[in-house]
């Protein structure tokens, strides 16, 4: 037998398929096996996420036991299950590798390109929805149970939700078209861990009495105990016997983390405010002591059995600041002597920055939870007073869901600065439901907005001081990976809208970019192309939606080829405008002029090989400006 034990740390270890096999062949009794199923995936979890870097831990255990139930016992041949929260997306992945249903080899290809993406896509068999951004799966399967009735299908249909998710509107927009139709085939299950990202659903946004919420719209309601496999049985069967003629929700109660003391909600102190354990791999002591714990549980389950060890590859993780962290400090400090400043976040208090803020002016601060239509719309009235709020989340969220909301605050005239971080494809192994590479495009158009994206800590603080003293509204888009060393130490030039800075004296081939990632690569593009006798001039321009037509006469004039390179979509971004811009100068002469950009759907993976993939990399970039030179 092959175990890690706590001496190693080279090595993690995995139960491999045909152990699992045996072991669940050799129990009979079906709610021991489930059990046991769980216990051996959350081994299997626990590795992909340390292997990969990054993952949901604590979300993929508190769903385990739900999972296994279903996928061991519940579901028949036809029927489909898909998860809504897809924060528990490893768990989900480890249990059908375990019954054969996904390769086993992907349990190594957790958020590699060409493997597991970092939440449900419909690339990845058995997941028929992409779920990352939240709230659509009652209303997916409501779909699903329309079209199956129109074609004849017998299909059961249910779908897992998380308790935070449940702070999304459109969940309950939904619930009432099910239960005036009738929907007997869908059951809605509620893993009910009661944390969400950053803290205890209850001191964000309470749900209440989630019982009588969903009994108001018209749906059976039944509850359990999500870790024990005899009342989950027992749940379902009496969904099944007493309830078959309308839709049901099982508010399964569980514990985020659970199935190890080291990682469960349980184990928090009563001044700890925050799970530790929602996103990212957990530290290495962390590791060895919960493989320790879960192999101990999965022996008492199901008996001894052998293991197989990979060996580590850690991410490197470099010392680099991130730009949300230099900002947040910026924002405290800009509070500190501007009282009309209101933070609002979205349930995203850490990766936003906004920590130094909360501890300093905790009544400036305003936790929305999952809601940014709410939040944008709280903000138009913060601003309605002359007060000046800061709103705060993913920039795939924040640039979508309250686009409305946002071009109402616009048409108002009213101040907001709306400030996005995880902006662009990277970091990439989230996936495409949080690779922002659209946001430019749906708001460069707001009356009013200007679209401004920092490349540095230095130009960071510059923008902050920018947006609290410029008229106009400003969307912030922050990336949120470490500075490269190339853009890490840039200094800020003075931030003037429209006008970009000269950050490499080159030739007359010239390429624009903004923002850490794009000008890091084309920094290195650069050296690369010196040393085949071609002189590459960088320009910064941070403004995504504006360029003055001045500066940009005066750059053109001492340019032959003209590239925009950038961290968004082909279309609706920076190199539009640009080209727009040039054309309507009428210059005799124009250069030449090559918007690069990303043209797919964004790739999960590591960093590196999906900026290779999509042709961002400073290797690539330099072979396509070579290539437009010939």
């Amino acid at each position: 037998m092959a175990a890690t034990s706590a001496g190693e740390t080279r090595t993690l270890a995995w139960v491999p398929v045909s152990e699992i096999t045996r072991v669940l062949g050799g129990i009979e009794d079906p709610c021991r096996r489930a059990h046991a199923f769980a216990s051996l995936t959350r081994i299997n979890t626990l590795y992909m996420i340390m292997r990969a870097g990054s993952g949901h831990l604590g979300s993929s255990f508190s769903a385990a036991d739900v999972i296994s139930r279903l996928l061991l016992e519940e579901l028949r041949e036809d029927d489909l299950f898909f998860s809504s929260k897809g924060h528990d997306a490893p768990g989900l992945y480890a249990a059908l590798i375990g019954l054969g249903k996904l390769e086993e080899d992907l349990l190594h290809r957790l958020r590699r390109l060409g493997g597991l993406p970092g939440h449900p896509d419909v690339g990845t068999p058995h997941m028929p929805f992409n779920t990352g951004s939240l709230g659509m799966g009652i209303s997916k399967a409501k779909g699903v149970v329309l079209a199956n009735r129109l074609l004849g299908r017998d299909q059961r249909v249910y779908v897992l939700t998380g308790d935070g998710e449940l702070q999304e509107g459109q969940n309950w927009e939904a619930l009432a078209g099910a239960a005036r139709s009738g929907m007997g085939e869908l059951t809605v299950i509620v893993d009910h861990n009661k944390i969400q990202s950053d803290t205890w659903v209850r001191d964000v946004s309470d749900l209440g009495d989630l019982e009588a919420k969903f009994t108001a719209f018209g749906w059976a309601v039944l509850r359990c105990d999500g870790h024990d496999q005899e009342h989950l049985a027992a749940t379902f069967a009496r969904r099944a016997d007493e309830h078959a003629d309308r839709p049901a929700v099982i508010i399964a109660d569980t514990v985020k983390g659970a199935g190890c003391a080291r990682f469960a909600a349980t184990s928090m102190r009563e001044d700890e405010w925050r799970y530790r354990f929602h996103s990212g791999a957990p530290a290495r002591e962390d590791y060895l002591a919960a493989h320790g714990e879960l192999l101990e549980a999965a022996r008492d389950s199901c008996g001894p059995f052998g293991l197989s060890t990979g060996e580590d590859r850690p991410p490197v993780k470099l010392q680099t600041p991130k730009l949300p962290e230099v900002y947040g400090e910026a924002l405290a400090t800009l509070a500190a002597r501007d009282a009309r400043v209101i933070a609002l976040d979205a349930d995203l208090v850490l990766d936003t920055g906004l920590i130094p803020f909360w501890r300093r002016f905790p009544l400036r601060f305003v936790e929305c939870g999952i809601a940014e239509q709410d939040m944008v719309s709280i903000a138009g009235g913060l601003a309605y007073r002359g007060l000046l709020p800061f709103v705060h989340s993913f920039s795939c969220f924040l640039h979508a869901r309250p686009n409305e909301q946002i071009y109402t605050n616009a048409t108002e005239g009213r101040k907001v600065i709306y400030v996005g971080s995880l902006a662009g494809l990277l970091p990439a192994a989230p996936g495409h439901s949080h690779q922002a590479v659209r946001d430019v495009s749906a708001l460069a158009a707001m009356p009013g907005l200007v679209i401004l994206e920092p490349a540095s800590p230095e130009e960071t603080r510059a923008a902050v001081d920018f947006c609290a003293n410029t008229p106009q509204s400003v969307y912030l888009r922050l990336v949120s990976v470490p500075c490269p060393p190339e853009t890490a130490t840039l200094p800020a030039a003075p931030l003037v809208p429209g006008r970009g800075t000269v950050v490499r004296e080159g030739g007359r081939t010239v390429a624009i970019g903004s923002g850490p990632i794009v000008l890091a690569q084309l920094l290195r593009a650069a050296e690369a192309l010196a040393a085949t006798g071609l002189e590459l001039t960088v320009v910064n321009l941070p403004w995504l939606n504006r360029v003055d037509a001045g500066w940009l006469a005066d750059l053109a004039g001492r340019a032959d080829r003209l590239f925009v390179v950038e961290n968004h979509y082909t279309r609706g971004g920076q190199a539009d405008v640009v080209a727009r811009t040039l054309l309507e100068l009428g210059l005799p002469g124009p250069p030449a002029f090559l918007g690069i950009g990303v043209e797919d759907v964004p790739r999960c993976g590591r960093d590196d090989e999906v900026l290779a993939a999509h042709g961002l990399s400073a290797e690539h970039l330099a072979d396509t400006i070579r290539k437009h030179l010939s």
